[in-house]
């Protein structure tokens, strides 16, 4: 590693101490004259220790010795006490460790070794990479020497391997302070660009469009946490939002479905798209005109970017991998988790499962940012909206298993269906509710909370801005068919194109 030269006295006695190799002879990467270079500064200038404390820890020091002395002056440092060569004696002192290191006459050395302090936080940075390279070295080794035991599972290996690589790149992760001109000048950027644009709006279209003016569309970077108890449409919301992402707007979206298979996800897709009923599609029992009906509108969705990854059990640490190469490959503007308690971060111990989910929370946070693209994480809801009386709305309190993900995620969401629990088409003030689904924005870090009236046509499985359209579920057969262009002469004959082909009357045909 680079030396600045003059920096170190020739001749200084060091303590001494010995050099761990490893199993084929090479030493493990240090810079003792690096480490006391460091020490002796930090006890000459005043204030040095503020500009290494976020650098250095004890442990980046090689020599056990120099831990020691890094220690005491990390003490000084933390009761804001002056730090020299006296204080740092007297704190070693304290902590009976002053004979270990080499007494006074070690600490006196230190200072006279360094002639200049000016490339203090160069040579800081250097120990620092050190310490990471013999990290590094470890960590690979103690995974070598379980892969040559075959008594270890290798799928449970590389998820421990994952966790603790993920930990030792999370320690290490540190950003630079901007000054603030360029900033200004990337959002200035975005507000051309969002002036530009017929929407108005700054980020991702979702394709509701009350839901679209509440966010300004979901924002680069955000964590957006949409939460509900079991059967309020949790899944059919994000696939009807992810099929108007990537059919109407061609935004590249991926989802990570942790329960349900692809399979699945697609038929329930076709279903929404198609306007079928998900039992005739598992049933396959179609009439003629829907057969052709389904042939028609599943082209929408031949060649849309969406990717589907039904990994069970997903780990956060195979969830950045894999995000990484779609970013990479595929330019994914949007991802889907469904849904993050099913997630797990195998590899790294936890004392409880609350402290997991924590972690798989801030870790969604962190790879939204360093993606600098929205995430979407479905969440449950606790019990506890089932025992209120208040018309059983969720409220915050009621995410499940950990309050760290209403702290780490920019934008909360709950889907809340009044006719599900009331079992009536009205509400107490008499209005009617059928289809009713309301979208509440519950936290929004960079804008207002409000709710959102959406319709939920529950036969498709697809969610719906409220004032598209009529009710096509309450719509008669006769004034569909009366209505459609594409019906001529009588109700059971239809024409369109270069297909013809007739209604048996035991045919209903399906809503259009």
């Amino acid at each position: 590693m680079p030396q600045a030269e003059g920096t170190y006295r020739q001749g200084s006695k060091r303590p001494a101490y010995t050099q761990a190799a490893d199993p084929v002879g090479r030493i493990q990467p240090r810079d003792q004259e690096l480490e006391q270079a460091v020490l002796g500064a930090l006890m000459l200038e005043k204030d040095a220790y503020t500009t290494v404390c976020d650098i250095l820890k004890p442990e980046s020091f090689y020599d056990p010795n120099n831990q020691r002395i890094y220690e005491a002056i990390q003490a000084l440092g933390a009761a804001q006490r002056p730090i020299d060569m006296l204080t740092v004696a007297e704190q070693l002192r304290l902590d009976g460790t002053l004979a270990q290191v080499g007494g006074m006459a070690y600490i006196s050395e230190l200072t006279m070794m360094v002639t200049s302090s000016a490339h203090l936080e160069y040579h800081a940075r250097i120990v620092a990479q050190k310490y990471l390279a013999r990290e590094l070295i470890s960590f690979a080794s103690a995974i070598e020497a379980k892969a040559f035991d075959e008594s270890n599972d290798v799928d449970d290996l590389l998820q421990e391997a994952e966790g603790r690589l993920f930990e030792i790149s999370q320690r290490n992760v540190k950003k630079d302070v901007t000054q603030i001109d360029p900033v200004i000048g990337q959002a200035i950027e975005q507000i051309q660009a969002a002036a530009n644009r017929e929407s108005g709006l700054s980020g991702l279209e979702s394709g509701y469009h009350d839901l679209d003016k509440l966010t300004s569309g979901w924002q680069n970077s955000d964590l957006i946490i949409i939460a509900a108890r079991p059967a309020m449409g949790k899944t059919a919301f994000v696939l009807s939002m992810a099929k108007n992402m990537a059919v109407e707007y061609n935004t590249p979206v991926a989802i990570f479905s942790l329960e349900m298979s692809n399979l699945q996800l697609v038929n329930r897709l076709i279903s929404n798209t198609c306007e079928l009923e998900g039992e005739k599609i598992k049933s396959g029992r179609l009439s003629q005109i829907e057969w052709d009906q389904l042939m028609s509108r599943i082209k929408h969705l031949n060649g849309a970017p969406l990717y589907i990854d039904d990994t069970p059990s997903l780990s956060i640490f195979e969830l950045r991998t894999k995000a990484r190469r779609l970013v990479r490959e595929h330019q994914v503007k949007f991802i889907i988790i469904d849904y993050l308690q099913l997630m797990n971060a195998s590899g790294m111990k936890f004392g409880s499962r609350e402290q997991e989910v924590s972690m798989i929370s801030r870790s969604l946070k962190q790879l939204a940012k360093e993606l600098n693209i929205p995430i979407v994480a479905l969440s449950q809801l606790n019990r506890a909206v089932e025992s209120r009386t208040d018309g059983k709305r969720p409220q915050l309190s009621d995410l499940r298993e950990s309050g760290a993900i209403e702290q780490d995620a920019d934008i909360v969401c709950f889907i809340h269906r009044p006719e599900y629990y009331l079992h009536s088409d009205q509400d107490a003030s008499g209005n009617d509710i059928r289809g009713l689904a309301e979208f509440i924005v519950a936290k929004h870090r960079s804008g207002k909370v409000d709710d959102v009236k959406m319709r939920f046509r529950s036969k498709f499985a697809r969610f719906e801005n409220w004032n598209d359209g009529v009710d096509m579920e309450s719509t008669t057969v006769q004034s569909r068919l009366n209505s459609d262009d594409a019906f001529a002469g009588t109700p059971t004959a239809f024409s369109g194109g270069t297909a013809a082909f007739s209604l048996s009357p035991d045919d209903t045909p399906p809503p259009f």
